[in-house]
């Protein structure tokens, strides 16, 4: 029933919806042209079946992942760690961008079903944009020239990517977005000042939506970022193997 009425509350704001699908339509776009235009070629000849297969696989291990949620003690409740990007960052680095943009979309759309939305959708479309932001530089640095050296590097640049965009973005948009969107029934002021006011429960130097971004989403998103890229740094090459000799065993 909640999730009926957080559907209905979103789809009367139009201009969320727009936005949605216009940057998500943009991700996958960007995602297409790296992996048909820039790496064509490059990246490992994996049949459709295993594309569709391996895809799967690891969206399904990320929508159960995005359940386990962990609270941080310099964010407010709305701000969970899960590690639902390392399926997602393992994916785009074993079949490139597109298939880790791809995986990431269905991360979401599996969790939807299992819990539904306790942010009227703004949080899930929060997720899968600034996911993204990690994924797509890291998976494209990394086959760029594919190497420990290179993964490194994409790791990086993917964590500060998502640090600097999702903190912008959630400034600029997100929140505000997600005031006017869970709290309809208050002024815009008042449902802003109760999210900065959650913040301000758990860290005393947050008295506004930019130190709310700076004292939380800054740090959430480094913690997050780097807590996923030292896994998949140290995973990828082992699980990357298996994969391999799984597909020349059914070959």
């Amino acid at each position: 029933m909640n999730f009926l009425k957080d559907l209905l509350l979103a789809a009367q704001n139009g201009s969320f919806i727009l936005v949605a699908a216009i940057v998500t339509a943009a991700v996958i776009l960007i995602a297409l042209l790296f992996q048909r235009l820039v790496f064509k070629g490059r990246i490992q000849n994996v049949d459709c079946t295993r594309r569709i297969t391996y895809t799967a696989m690891f969206s399904s291990i990320a929508g159960v992942l995005m359940l386990l949620e962990l609270p941080l003690f310099f964010a407010p409740g709305f701000y969970k760690l899960d590690l639902s990007e390392l399926p997602v960052m393992i994916c785009a680095f074993f079949l490139g961008p597109l298939y880790g943009v791809i995986a990431e979309f269905l991360k979401v759309i599996i969790h939807l079903l299992l819990k539904g939305t306790s942010t009227a959708f703004v949080g899930d479309f929060a997720n899968f944009i600034i996911g993204c932001t990690f994924i797509l530089p890291a998976s494209i640095i990394y086959h760029y020239k594919p190497s420990r050296k290179s993964a490194l590097i994409g790791l990086i640049t993917g964590t500060l990517c998502m640090t600097v965009f999702g903190s912008a973005f959630n400034g600029l948009y997100l929140i505000p977005k997600f005031a006017m969107l869970f709290f309809p029934d208050r002024e815009y002021k008042a449902a802003i000042d109760i999210i900065v006011g959650m913040g301000k429960a758990v860290n005393k130097n947050i008295t506004s939506v930019s130190s709310l971004v700076m004292w939380a989403v800054v740090p959430f998103n480094l913690v997050k970022g780097i807590i996923v890229s030292l896994i998949t740094f140290f995973i990828y090459k082992p699980i990357s193997k298996a994969l391999k000799i799984e597909r020349h065993k059914k070959a």
